[in-house]
């Protein structure tokens, strides 16, 4: 028994619009596909995720920081609560053991406002201010409440970046 012949496109146009169509038809389906399966995976936008933007920075070792502390004075990271202007912290470490004595700074004076930026003196645990005055790492403005170093049993240095009264820095998914 012979199958019938599959129906052939005549006309030139149709020969280059069906394909065309049907390629576009497929791409289509394809991205309706992939947007249901990203709307399932983000359980519908009810939750949050911290993908983008994380509440704590590892910097690393708890020990190997405290001993480039010993040797070198506070560690300055740049921009890490960057939420309204530039909020460079301080990291301190104070006493021989690496699990405790961490304290963070912000990097300006604590009587002067923030645009009042320090530049530390090498090697030392002083500090310029923009007036030219030479402060000591105590004498640099506090962070909120909730702002700390902690260091996990494994001896890894965490930083701590959420403010106890704000709310965790989220991006929705979706």
């Amino acid at each position: 028994m012979r199958l019938p012949r599959p129906r052939q496109l005549r006309s030139p146009l149709a020969r280059a619009v069906v394909p065309v169509g049907l390629g576009l038809l497929f791409f289509g389906v394809l991205a309706l596909a992939l947007w249901g399966v990203a709307a399932w995976l983000s359980n519908g936008n009810a939750k949050t995720s911290d993908l983008l933007a994380t509440k704590s920075f590892v910097p690393g070792s708890a020990s190997a920081y405290a001993q480039l502390v010993a040797e070198d004075g506070p560690i300055l990271f740049p921009d890490l609560l960057g939420t309204d202007g530039d909020k460079t912290i301080v990291l301190d470490h104070r006493g021989s053991d690496p699990t405790t004595g961490w304290v963070i700074h912000l990097a300006h004076p604590a009587d002067k406002p923030l645009s009042c930026k320090v530049v530390q003196i090498r090697h030392t645990r002083n500090f310029t201010d923009c007036d030219g005055r030479t402060i000591t790492v105590d004498e640099l403005a506090e962070p909120a409440r909730g702002i700390r170093p902690d260091v996990s049993a494994d001896g890894i240095l965490s930083l701590d970046l959420v403010p106890d009264d704000a709310a965790p820095p989220t991006a929705t998914t979706g």
